[in-house]
């Protein structure tokens, strides 16, 4: 297992379990620095290593006039002003080849969406920055499929590399998770991620946004840490129905530490086997 640095800790190799976590898309400073800071004072408590994650730009909306978010120039003011204030690492989502350069000078974690993550061009150009690559495995790939995607970044000049699932198309308006995919896709080298939240996503169940059910993403999380994992991916909110994106499937911020409590239990479990 290639453990990726980070800040001042590790991803990977039984190095303890991280979290990237964060409203879905930024929501202006003030609220977003809200919601990070809440889940900052968590993984303090809990000694979980934390990096802050929100888009500045949700390009594959399901309606033109869905809320897309602040755009590059003000998105990338405030994950900076966010990162400066918490101290924590930021992950931000790019989705066309011009932006990683720049969205790269602020985030540490460039992050590649599960639609995009065939895409040649755009995984090399995040490669060529030097900053971490967290793809998302698409949901129409299988788990063997990352392999491929995993050398286009090696070809690129990088092995600063996680893999992250969030779930496979199941017939339509319908995700799920298999939990094969985690052994499968740790074999190649790489941290693994489980998104735990986009995981209960129904896309387009809304018709003109997705819906979710946030119900379930306890057991998933739990069902996954017990599969082998690295670290988790979640979207929180302190009022997920005020969210303007993915409100159905955000964890509520006074639900997370239990929630995190319960992964951590069995993360020391499995634990010794993950190195």
């Amino acid at each position: 297992m290639n453990k990726v640095k980070l800040a001042n800790f590790e991803i990977g190799g039984g190095e303890p379990l991280v979290l990237l976590a964060g409203p879905c898309v930024l929501e202006g400073l003030e609220r977003s620095l809200l919601i990070g800071r809440g889940i900052k004072e968590i993984t303090d408590r809990l000694g979980i290593p934390y990096v802050f994650k929100a888009s500045f730009d949700k390009a594959n909306r399901s309606a033109y006039h869905s809320f897309r978010g602040p755009g590059l120039e003000e998105g990338v003011k405030i994950l900076g002003a966010i990162r400066d204030e918490l101290g924590v690492p930021v992950v931000t989502d790019i989705h066309e080849t011009w932006q990683a350069e720049p969205v790269a000078k602020v985030a540490d974690i460039l992050q590649i969406p599960a639609f995009l993550s065939r895409q040649t061009d755009l995984l090399h150009a995040a490669a060529q920055t030097g900053a971490i690559v967290n793809v998302k495995k698409g949901q129409f790939l299988s788990p063997n499929d990352m392999r491929n995607v995993v050398d286009k970044i090696h070809e690129s000049g990088s092995d600063r590399i996680l893999l992250t699932e969030r779930g496979e198309s199941f017939g339509y308006n319908n995700l799920v998770v298999d939990m094969r995919s985690f052994p499968i896709m740790r074999s190649f080298g790489y941290p693994v991620i489980f998104d735990g939240t986009h995981s209960v996503q129904l896309p387009g169940g809304a018709g003109t946004s997705s819906g979710g059910q946030r119900e379930y993403v306890e057991y998933l999380v739990r069902a996954a840490v017990g599969a082998g994992i690295d670290g988790l991916f979640l979207e929180v909110h302190d009022n997920p129905p005020e969210a303007l994106s993915d409100g159905a499937n955000m964890v509520y911020l006074d639900k997370l530490e239990d929630l995190l409590k319960d992964a951590l239990a069995i993360y020391e479990v499995v634990r010794k086997k993950l190195k």
